[in-house]
């Protein structure tokens, strides 16, 4: 993603929802790679409790691969592999941390 400054930081506080539509959480930061000059995951907090239930507290965010991302608009469209955590799928899981920011 070679999005302009000002596009990534437009990201920051838009609603993220599964492609089932399925609300995931809120975008509080962005982690980025500087040297390739891309945007590689999205932290998210104010997470859907009950997706997350037993995986997070109300004071953990996640970090979510950016390349789940479907579609970037009013709100952010990921895969639905995120309402698969608990199959115990091989695809690859979002961190979980104490602090969503990740910049």
């Amino acid at each position: 993603m070679n999005a302009a400054p000002q596009e990534i930081t437009s990201l920051v506080g838009r609603e993220v929802y599964s492609n089932n539509g399925v609300f995931v959480g809120e975008i509080e930061d962005v982690r980025l790679d500087l040297d390739a000059r891309s945007v590689t995951g999205l932290a998210l907090a104010e997470l859907n409790h009950e997706l997350f239930a037993g995986r997070v507290d109300g004071n953990t965010g996640v970090i979510l691969p950016y390349r789940w991302v479907r579609a970037v608009g009013d709100v952010v469209l990921i895969n639905d592999v995120i309402e698969r955590l608990d199959t115990g799928s091989e695809e690859e899981e979002p961190e979980i941390g104490q602090s969503a920011q990740s910049t």
